[in-house]
């Protein structure tokens, strides 16, 4: 029985990203969405939020979903807190994603968008990976343009594998310069791995 081809997405913040995976799920590649996932796990009664109330009370919201500011202000006060907090999460999203896969094992193709691809080691699980790039410059003035700060840009950064690291690990790199542009290069690369894989 033949399987999907599964692409992991990854881009640094303010590379266009998540539009392009909406690109992929545009060209009818079911997408698993990472973010959204930790979003869902996060509502109040899903298990990671539960779990976290156990080990940080004082993140929860009135509701017991986790307040994510909260969280951000925790993990910035004290960074060994994100370990522990990913030692809860992962293993709830990688369940999660492997039953997506499951679900969708009849589609050619699958899309993993995944912030931090490489930083988890996800991309072990991938055929191939794409990386979503942007020079720096426009980087920056998109993510300040969104009214994130200069300070809380770097932090991220900080924690994210540098662009051009990715770059050099990728599969594909789809320049995001245009959403016109960065729409060719979904639509050329699926038609490169249909007609492969088919």
């Amino acid at each position: 029985m033949t399987r999907p081809f599964v692409l992991g997405l990854t881009g640094s913040i303010g590379m266009g990203k998540s539009t392009t995976a909406a690109m992929f799920a545009a060209e009818d590649v079911p997408v698993w969405d990472a973010d959204a996932v930790v979003h869902r796990l996060y509502s109040a009664g899903q298990p990671a939020a539960q779990a976290i109330a156990e080990r940080f009370p004082q993140v929860m919201a009135p509701d017991g979903s986790v307040d994510r500011s909260l969280l951000r202000t925790l993990v910035a006060a004290d960074p060994a807190v994100l370990d522990r907090l990913n030692a809860i999460v992962h293993p709830l999203t990688a369940a999660d994603r492997a039953a997506f896969i499951a679900a969708n094992r009849a589609a050619p193709v699958l899309l993993l968008d995944i912030p931090l691809l490489y930083e988890t080691g996800a991309d072990a699980i991938c055929d191939a990976t794409v990386v979503v790039s942007v020079p720096m410059e426009i980087q920056r003035e998109r993510v300040l343009a969104r009214g994130m700060s200069a300070a809380d840009f770097e932090m991220i950064l900080a924690r994210q594998m540098p662009d051009a690291e990715k770059r050099r690990r990728a599969t594909y790199v789809i320049e995001a310069l245009t959403e016109d542009g960065a729409r060719a290069a979904v639509r050329g690369l699926l038609q490169e791995l249909r007609s492969e894989h088919a």
